[in-house]
């Protein structure tokens, strides 16, 4: 098989993807293999052991069934990577090298590979909007994030934030407050069982958020008939714009993109989105997302292997780094 041989890993909630493939005559991904458990953090934030449990049998089946002789480039894209990944920066890049002959290993932010595969290594800002919510933005010199805090401190406009809205909303509605919907109140009493018992469903999660932001559909089903679930979608509309705004370049016209789950909800919050987008960012191009963040991996993995990598590196967003040997 002719050209380098990368690997390219897509680490998340629902478990890893990993592709191998080549760079040169025949470049591009060769296989894909998925697992469906999901990477573990503990006390060293994301667990290399149990990341490299999964990784390598899947890494050495991948090159034995794709004749891809060598491994010269592994990127590894992690949801936590920025605030989680300081044992994987530690113990990945010794590991492979040791383990697949890997010399080159880049270990960047989800968010980061999401912008990629949305937008390539172009100037401008990608929100990621699903569960959660993150933008991230680049000029091609420096990477700048803006929210992704988490249901309790941030993530505004996000899928949880706007569910919770929604139940605050039903909530009014089930005490007689001002503010209150009782479409949303009946969505949400169908859904969980009766108002009064709602913080039993929701406080004790540990998926917490994913069980607000189940609700997020229901908001979305109201808004053409209700006033109050329409408002809600304008600000969450308001708010992913909010972050955009925050980590797009302020000069040329930079593409801007949203990509994630959200989206699904369709127009009730598109139609919106795109106007609040067009107001906070009128020197903007929106662009739909060209691909996801596996594909975000597997632009950066070819990219570094055929030296022309031009995003620009960052120890949280993205780093490389080079381990010597023969």
């Amino acid at each position: 098989m002719s050209g380098a041989g990368f690997l390219a890993v897509d680490s998340g909630g629902s478990g890893l993807r990993v592709v191998v493939g080549t760079v040169g005559g025949d470049a591009g991904p060769l296989g894909r293999r998925v697992s469906r458990e999901p990477v573990r953090t503990g006390p060293r934030g994301i667990d290399p052991d149990h990341l490299l449990g999964q990784l390598l049998p899947m890494a050495r089946a991948l090159t034995e069934e794709t004749g891809v002789a060598r491994l010269g480039t592994v990127v590894v894209g992690a949801a936590g990577m920025a605030t989680l990944g300081d044992a994987l920066r530690a113990e990945l890049p010794g590991a492979l090298a040791r383990e697949l002959g890997v010399r080159t290993v880049a270990l960047a932010a989800d968010a980061v590979t999401a912008y990629v595969g949305a937008l390539g290594p172009r100037a401008g800002a990608v929100v990621a909007a699903g569960t959660g919510l993150i933008a991230v933005g680049t000029d091609l010199s420096r990477w700048r994030r803006a929210d992704g805090w988490g249901h309790l401190l941030g993530d505004c406009g996000s899928g949880a934030w706007i569910g919770r809205a929604g139940l605050e909303a039903a909530l009014r509605a089930h005490d007689g407050r001002e503010g209150g919907s009782a479409r949303l109140l009946a969505r949400a009493e169908a859904r969980f069982g009766p108002a009064a018992g709602l913080p039993g469903q929701v406080y004790p999660r540990s998926d917490r958020p994913a069980v607000l932001a189940s609700f997020a559909p229901e908001v979305a089903a109201c808004a053409a008939s209700d006033r109050v679930a329409a408002g809600i979608l304008r600000a969450a509309a308001r708010h992913m714009a909010d972050s955009a705004a925050a980590v797009c370049p302020a000069v040329g016209e930079p593409r801007v993109a949203v990509t994630g789950g959200l989206l699904r909800m369709g127009d009730p919050l598109l139609v919106p989105l795109g106007e609040e987008l067009a107001k906070r960012l009128p020197q903007a191009r929106r662009t739909t997302a060209e691909g996801d963040p596996l594909d975000g991996s597997v632009r950066i993995a070819t990219d570094l292997a055929a030296g022309s990598l031009t995003l620009p590196s960052d120890d949280r967003m993205l780093w490389v780094t080079r381990v010597p040997g023969g």
